[in-house]
């Protein structure tokens, strides 16, 4: 049977994460080779007992699988604020007072400040890192349920409120860490997953070299998330006319830095190293910051002319952005957690469109290879 045209599916997706090719899924499916091709290039649209074949064989839900495009309804909506004139915002909406209400997600508006709820409250030390804890509720189903990301790009938030829209049961808790602290959380068991952006300029792989000697001997997938720009940011209209690094020092250029441990101080240094630039002629090059939007608000404020960070944080708060790399951001999860329902939910989705028209819409990402797994430590 012919796909329909509005008939889409994440088939390839959800496969290649499980470490299965088109054979063994049919082989599981009781189908050919040749219906699993058909299914995934969108040339076939199959029955409903292949499609529920194909569901149980992925252990999931029909609806993780495939889903009808149908155009988007627009509606008309008041903005919050005032915004520039022109600018394609991306926004949050509610409905106010028998209105539509516009959010618009920009500057720090961008990002989550809220204060966090609490499950419990520590009533006493049992050991030198152990307390005893009375749960504020008895929703232990909710705790169950919640997988815990260490990292610190900006779009594990929007892939973790996606993925709770989706299925409302689970929970994903954020925890912000730079690159090698995530590394280092998950292999201290206080993460199922962490999240990291670093490159080895002497093999020339991303991620892989670090995770393999932080975890030492324990078995571990790297899933890309994606691929993002990353470079400096300047003030909007760049009055410096910063093209390069070399500019930084030629113009006496006011910089933030990242904490060690962080992609983005890496590649600062990476590519100060390849310019055969001294770190101490740089000005600022030792006042660090602990995230993108604190180096970003350093430049809106004028703190500083210039900082590292990624192109999609750049347009969210409205600055210059000169690309020096792109880095491939992956997603470090111990095998022992890849069984766990809670962690397979949360994978699933990266397959799914909400979480592509967040990242899209976001900008600076190149997701053609999200879900993929790229390498086993």
């Amino acid at each position: 049977m012919k796909q329909d045209s509005d008939l889409r599916n994440n088939l390839k997706s959800i496969r290649t994460r499980l470490g299965m090719s088109q054979q063994d899924l049919a082989n599981i499916a009781n189908v050919t080779r040749q219906t699993i091709s058909g299914v995934e290039s969108g040339l076939y649209a199959p029955s409903v007992a292949i499609t529920l074949r194909l569901a149980k064989a992925l252990g999931c839900q029909v609806e993780d699988l495939f889903w009808l495009e149908r155009d988007l309804p627009e509606i008309e909506a008041v903005l919050a604020k005032p915004v520039p004139n022109g600018q394609q915002l991306r926004v949050s909406m509610a409905r106010v007072g028998g209105q539509w209400i516009a959010y618009p997600l920009i500057g720090k508006d961008a990002f989550r400040q809220d204060m966090i709820p609490a499950d419990g409250e520590s009533t006493s030390l049992t050991g030198t890192n152990k307390v005893r804890v009375r749960l504020l509720d008895d929703n232990l189903e909710t705790l169950h349920n919640t997988v815990v990301i260490a990292g610190c790009a900006p779009v594990i938030s929007l892939w973790a409120r996606a993925t709770e829209r989706w299925h409302p049961q689970l929970r994903v808790q954020y925890n912000f860490a730079n690159s090698m602290a995530a590394l280092h959380s998950l292999c201290r068991g206080e993460a199922h997953i962490a999240g990291m952006h670093l490159y080895d300029p002497e093999t020339g792989e991303y991620n892989t070299p670090f995770a393999r000697d932080v975890l030492a001997g324990r078995e571990a997938v790297l899933i890309t998330l994606g691929v993002w720009e990353e470079g400096l940011l300047l003030k909007s209209g760049n009055p410096m006319g910063i093209r390069t690094v070399n500019d930084l020092v030629a113009g006496g250029a006011t910089i933030v830095n990242r904490e060690i441990g962080s992609g983005s101080r890496m590649l600062l240094e990476q590519t100060l190293q390849k310019e055969q630039i001294p770190f101490d002629t740089v000005q600022g090059f030792d006042n660090v910051l602990k995230s993108h939007q604190d180096v970003a608000q350093a430049v809106v404020r004028g703190v500083a002319d210039a900082g590292m960070s990624t192109a999609s944080v750049a347009t969210a708060f409205g600055l210059g952005f000169i690309p020096l790399h792109q880095s491939r951001y992956d997603l470090v999860i111990l095998k022992e957690y890849l069984e766990e329902a809670p962690v397979q939910q949360l994978l699933s989705t990266l397959g799914h469109r909400l979480v592509h028209s967040q990242f899209e819409i976001l900008g600076g990402y190149d997701i053609s290879k999200i879900g993929e797994v790229v390498a086993t430590v």
